[in-house]
């Protein structure tokens, strides 16, 4: 898959430093995946919830969300957003 871009993950981990271990780990396995169908995705990361147009990834043990368009057909995974796990919650309530 082509993450684009992974700009929003870099600057993530500068304002966060605990961060760029399991966001690189979350890239590393992304960018390796050829994902057909979310339920590939999952194969991949089991903990990954739809809620549409997203996909919503738990990162670094359910502290970290990357928040990201998955298109299949194109192999192209767009972030949207990537948040601590506070963060996420407003941004989702």
């Amino acid at each position: 898959m082509h993450v684009i871009t992974r700009r929003r993950l870099k600057e993530f981990w500068h304002k966060h430093p605990t961060a760029e271990p399991p966001l690189k780990t979350w890239y590393k396995l992304t960018v390796k995946a050829d994902w057909k169908n979310f339920a590939d995705l999952r194969v991949t990361f089991s903990s990954a919830d739809y809620v549409a147009p997203y996909v919503v990834f738990d990162v670094g043990g359910n502290n970290y969300r990357v928040i990201a368009k998955v298109e299949y057909k194109f192999k192209k995974v767009f972030i949207a957003h990537v948040f601590t796990h506070p963060e996420y919650e407003r941004w989702n309530a």
